[in-house]
């Protein structure tokens, strides 16, 4: 199953650090991240860990809630919590899913084709290494997937939630590096006119494609 941006997030049920979720009944109407993991114990991973458990009060404000994936047993990330807060002084503090079957890296399309089975290590795993940030309608907004040898960059990831909550909201599409209070663009479907009528304190025109307005609260 491919997972594109507009479709609607697999509903799974999953044990967790913190008991068993039914997933779309677990999102109710807040948006959701999930970011999953290779493996449990292993580094960079662990470093992420950490400061997604130190961002989540920024996702509180965003009526946002966090919940990571590892394709190892939920007794396993229970073990794993203690050293993420001994090594990046962050508890986790959100549910983690015990995904040691990959029946959601799976239903979330984050395996190779390819891949073998039986015991695996986090080279097997290494394509689930993925974010999906998921809106109250249920629907997956946006999509990042990560190498192995790379820390994923959650500022990046609040950014990219800032910016589709916005959009989703108002007709208005965000530029380059656009972070929350800069100026948003108005896209080439309204036309001057409902511009004019939409954003009456004005815009500016940069070319007859590229407009750009303070951003609508």
């Amino acid at each position: 199953m491919t997972i594109r941006i507009g479709d609607e997030a697999p509903d799974f049920k999953a044990e967790t650090t913190e008991g068993t979720v039914h997933f779309h009944e677990w999102i109710g109407d807040k948006w959701a991240i999930l970011f999953s993991h290779p493996k449990d114990f292993t580094p960079v991973c662990t470093t992420e860990l950490g400061y997604m458990a130190r961002l989540k009060p920024e996702f509180d404000k965003r009526n946002a809630k966090i919940i990571g994936l590892s394709v190892d047993p939920v007794s396993d990330h229970e073990r794993w919590k203690g050293d993420i807060q001994e090594t990046q002084g962050y508890a986790v503090n959100y549910p983690m899913i015990g995904d040691a079957d990959l029946a959601v890296a799976k239903l979330y399309d984050m395996l190779h084709p390819n891949a073998a089975g039986g015991k695996r290590t986090a080279v097997d795993n290494a394509t689930v290494r993925s974010v999906f940030v998921i809106g109250p309608d249920k629907k997956v907004k946006a999509m990042i997937v990560y190498p192995m040898s790379t820390g994923r960059n959650f500022d990046e990831v609040l950014r990219l939630l800032d910016s589709v909550q916005l959009t989703g909201k108002h007709a208005v599409a965000t530029p380059v590096n656009w972070k929350p209070g800069e100026d948003v663009i108005i896209p080439t479907s309204v036309s001057d006119e409902d511009a004019k009528k939409k954003y009456p304190q004005g815009f500016k025109t940069h070319k007859p494609y590229l407009r750009t307005v303070q951003q609508p609260q």
